[in-house]
């Protein structure tokens, strides 16, 4: 199965991340919730997978486009 980088959408802060490295996910399951101008953005899973990896902490600043989940 191919992977897959999920990037952020805005420029903001990981408020929630509610997936570990290893979990299995389903589709459209939230992985990481953004913080950006008091909204909250959910980042979700676009098909069943599994985590490989998190490159973004709860309370990091992050850029749009930058990446933030693995999934393979």
């Amino acid at each position: 199965m191919t992977q897959i980088t999920l990037q952020s959408e805005v420029t903001g802060t990981v408020w929630k991340v509610e997936v570990r490295e290893g979990d299995a996910v389903a589709a459209e399951q939230t992985l990481v919730v953004l913080e950006s101008m008091k909204m909250e953005i959910p980042l979700v899973a676009p098909r069943a997978a599994t985590v490989l990896r998190l490159l973004a902490q709860e309370g990091e600043a992050v850029s749009e486009g930058q990446d933030l989940v693995v999934l393979g």
